[in-house]
């Protein structure tokens, strides 16, 4: 039989939605800003040397759910660290935390079911199985939806050091943080999570079957072959609106 749309809607959508998120939670670039330190150095100049020279160091910082790096600019110097001290601390980065690994864990659920209940290999597809997978991949869309908004709100206010490196925020006045790649990411990931669940949710539509020909009252399925009088336009009438 023909796979209903909304069930290859949603099979192509949710694991889409489920790498995009995957691939934003294991990234450290929820939120970047720059930082341009000055350096007193000794700079050449022809034949002459002129001391006390003052050169600006750009720094790029960036964080993530599970780790933290400190780059300079136009440079291959860049250490990365897991997160810990004021900014792991932090109960809503936990609370993100939390909140992603749930997501993810219920988006893979939701998938594994939603493919079990397709089946396209078989004549009806279990459309209870593969609707309450569409449910939990809705709500893995809406729990890393939630993760996403609490971190892109407080996005300033998250820790106020570099972990375990004992640099502060503050020591840098002119650092601006930003929302990274990896939000958006996650952001688009979990949109996808959404419409794959909502796709899959319609399988909770009961399918049309086509009504024996000699009593109009009955509903026969096509696969079980019950009625002596269906013909093949009716089967395939089935297939295409199922």
């Amino acid at each position: 039989m023909h796979t209903p749309a909304s069930m290859v809607m949603g099979i192509v959508f949710a694991p889409l939605g489920l790498v995009l998120v995957f691939t934003a939670a294991i990234t450290p670039q929820w939120r970047e800003g720059q930082a341009r330190l000055g350096m007193t150095g000794v700079k050449g100049q022809g034949v002459g040397v002129r001391s006390g020279a003052v050169e600006a160091l750009l720094l790029l910082c960036s964080d993530g759910l599970w780790e933290s790096c400190l780059q300079v600019e136009h440079s291959e110097l860049k250490q990365c660290w897991p997160v810990s001290g004021p900014y792991q601390r932090d109960p809503r980065v936990r609370l993100a935390q939390g909140l992603i690994l749930s997501s993810l864990f219920l988006c893979g659920t939701g998938i594994v079911l939603a493919c079990i209940g397709v089946r396209c290999w078989t004549d009806i597809p279990m459309r209870g199985v593969a609707a309450t997978g569409g449910l939990l991949v809705v709500t893995a869309g809406l729990l890393s939806l939630t993760a996403l908004g609490v971190y892109t709100h407080n996005l300033a206010k998250l820790g106020m050091a570099f972990p375990s490196q004992g640099i502060n925020y503050p020591r840098f006045p002119h650092l601006i943080l930003r929302p990274a790649g990896s939000l958006y990411f996650g952001w688009l990931g979990s949109c996808l999570q959404v419409v794959g669940g909502i796709a899959l949710m319609f399988s909770f539509k009961r399918a049309r079957y086509p009504t024996c020909p000699a009593c109009p009252e009955l509903t026969v399925c096509p696969a079980c072959r019950s009625c002596p009088e269906i013909t093949k336009h009716d089967t395939e009438v089935y297939e295409v609106s199922c």
